[in-house]
C-alpha cells in the first residue's frame, strides 16, 4: 500500500466512526462554521491544532506557517485574521508555538544561500533575536537558547496582532478577541500560556490608529 492510500483508508474509517456515533454529524457541519477560536500555529507536523486540544471539526479556525508568525506584509495570514475577526467574530486568537521548533533553530544559524524564500521568512525571527539577544544568550545550552527564542517569538507575535487595525477595530467595536500566546511541549504534550492581551490593553501611541 502506498502512503497516500493509507491516508484515504484512514479517512474512510474516521468518517465511518463519526457517523456510527452521530448519524447527523456531517450534516450539521455543512451549513456554516461558528468557531470561537482562531489558532495560528507552526506548520510542524507534530503539533496538529485540533488534536492537541481534543477539538472537533468546527471548533477552531486554523492557520499554520513556519514558526507561527504574524507578518504584516503577508496577505495570507492577515486575510485569515481579518476573516476570523470580522466575519466569524472569533472570541479568542491563539498563537501556539512549540519547544524544539525547527524554524527557530534555523533562524539562529547561518543562512543557506539556496533557501532564499525560507531565509526571507526566517529574517523576522532573526530580528526578534537581535532585539532580545541578551535574554537568549543567557541560557546555558543551545537547546535552552532555542526554547527561549520560541517563547520570545510567541510573545512578539501576540503584540504584532495587537498592533494591527483589524484587532484594534474589533476591540473598539465588540471588546474581543482576546489574544493568547501558548507554547506546546513536544516531550509531554502540555500547553502553557505565556501572555494574554484583551481589549483593556493599551497600545503604545506609535501603534495606535487615529481614526479608531
Amino acid at each position: 500500500m502506498k502512503p497516500y492510500e493509507k491516508l484515504l483508508l484512514e479517512n474512510r474509517a474516521w468518517a465511518g466512526e463519526k457517523i456510527a456515533h452521530d448519524p447527523d454529524f456531517f450534516k450539521k457541519q455543512v451549513h456554516q462554521q461558528t468557531p470561537k477560536f482562531l489558532w495560528i500555529g507552526c506548520s510542524d507536523s507534530r503539533v496538529p491544532a485540533e488534536l492537541v486540544v481534543n477539538a472537533t471539526p468546527g471548533e477552531i479556525f486554523v492557520h499554520r506557517n513556519i514558526a507561527n508568525q504574524i507578518i504584516t506584509t503577508d496577505f495570507n495570514s492577515l486575510s485569515v485574521v481579518q476573516f476570523a475577526v470580522q466575519v466569524l467574530e472569533v472570541e479568542h486568537i491563539i498563537v501556539c508555538g512549540h519547544y524544539g521548533c525547527g524554524g527557530i533553530k534555523a533562524a539562529l544559524q547561518e543562512q543557506r544561500a539556496h533557501l532564499t524564500l525560507v531565509n526571507n521568512w526566517l529574517m523576522h525571527i532573526k530580528d526578534i533575536y537581535r532585539l532580545h539577544q541578551k535574554k537568549v544568550e543567557s541560557a546555558d545550552t543551545d537547546e535552552g537558547r532555542i526554547d527561549r527564542m520560541v517563547e520570545l517569538n510567541i510573545v512578539e507575535q501576540i503584540y504584532k496582532l495587537a498592533h494591527t487595525p483589524i484587532v484594534q477595530q474589533a476591540w473598539k467595536n465588540r471588546q474581543a478577541p482576546s489574544l493568547h500566546g501558548w507554547v506546546y511541549g513536544l516531550d509531554d504534550g502540555l500547553i502553557q500560556e505565556l501572555v494574554m492581551l484583551n481589549h483593556e490593553y493599551t497600545n503604545d501611541s506609535i501603534y495606535r490608529y487615529l481614526d479608531l
